[in-house]
């Protein structure tokens, strides 16, 4: 099994590597290739998804990466910014489903900024589409304005878009993932306002028909943002589209203390995926051995589940993080007071002690 390994920018090489670390005291024969992409994709060839490190991506059973983005890079052309080297791996890898968990931990309870008795026991996965929507949607720009009150003015604008055929797989995928969890699917929309979600929950319901077994409700982004933070643990499984997907999957992983314990697959329709972290790269404290390195390795663990049919393996790697919860260890981003604070490699070396 060939493993392509993205560190990326900022944070990610720190992060990535302890992940690495992790998969090496397995005991499984990977074998694992490192590439540059993002900033490093561009100093190394001039563009931020160098023409090797995508072939080596395609030819991978599956793909770590770390995460892209440095502020040095802010004044390049769009088209060589660190950040297209995700949007291109998305698109050539046809990586159309992204399943976020967020998942609460009985010792950060009180790391959240809710209440404990809001977030505890809290189990909910968020399933983005990922390849649609107003990311990807032409024609897209920036021109004079044709019309309206503003006519003649320079505007800047996009296109929000999602073919049938987009909406039915990525429900498909959820309504099988509430299968397998409690039987709950929540489908994001505006359609009160957008033809397009209007569209997207006309297909939902119609799909639904194929999963008599899972309840199915629809939700308007607006009341899904708020009953997130109000009662989060109503969720189950939430299926929504890229943009809305993008905002409510960063708002829950504040439910769970930190961005640094979220880990994310993207997946595309025979389960081959990308695995990384749902933070971003973070170049403010790169290279300072405070990054919290548990979603990078959490994403290694959904890796090995849903790429490379390692269950038993996924579930030794999930246990380990919680029995280094469990002894008090703790990242800057998850510390409270009467824990023990650790920087990058000793949280990283301390999930391989509890796995050896």
């Amino acid at each position: 099994m060939k493993i392509a390994i993205l560190p990326g920018d900022g944070i990610g090489p720190e992060i990535v590597e302890q992940a690495v670390k992790v998969l090496n005291v397995l005991g499984e024969s990977f074998e694992m290739e490192t590439a540059p992409v993002g900033g490093a994709g561009y100093e190394a060839s001039g563009h931020p998804l160098p023409e090797a490190t995508l072939k080596l991506a395609l030819e991978a059973d599956a793909v770590l990466f770390g995460a892209v983005g440095d502020w040095k890079y802010d004044t390049l052309d769009r088209p060589l910014r660190p950040e297209q080297a995700i949007l291109g791996l998305r698109k050539n890898l046809k990586l159309f489903a992204n399943l976020r968990p967020a998942i609460m931990y009985p010792e950060l309870a009180g790391a959240s900024t809710l209440k404990p008795e809001v977030v505890s026991g809290l189990d909910i996965l968020i399933i983005r589409e990922l390849t649609g929507d107003i990311y990807f949607g032409q024609p897209r720009g920036v021109r004079e304005c044709p019309d309206g009150p503003f006519k003649g003015e320079r505007e800047g604008f996009d296109t929000m878009r999602y073919a049938e055929s987009e909406i039915r797989r990525i429900a498909h995928v959820a309504f099988q993932a509430a299968q397998k969890r409690g039987k709950r699917l929540t489908s994001v929309d505006k359609a009160n306002v957008l033809e397009t979600f209007q569209f997207w929950k006309e297909i939902v319901t119609d799909v639904h028909k194929e999963y008599p077994d899972v309840a199915l409700d629809h939700m308007y982004v607006d009341n899904a943002a708020m009953q997130l933070v109000r009662a989060p643990k109503k969720f189950d499984v939430i299926v929504t589209g890229n943009m809305f997907g993008d905002i409510l999957s960063d708002q829950a992983s504040m439910l769970t203390g930190s961005i640094g314990m979220l880990p994310s697959a993207s997946l595309d329709a025979n389960n081959k995926g990308l695995y990384e972290p749902s933070h971003g790269s973070a170049p403010d404290i790169a290279g300072k051995g405070v990054a919290n390195p548990l979603a990078t390795i959490l994403s290694a663990a959904m890796m090995l589940r849903y790429s490379l049919n390692k269950a038993e393996q996924a579930d030794r790697i999930e246990n380990a993080v919680k029995k280094v919860l469990a002894q008090g260890l703790r990242t800057p981003d998850i510390y409270e007071a009467g824990t023990t604070k650790v920087g990058t490699t000793e949280m990283g070396q301390a999930v391989v002690s509890a796995l050896s």
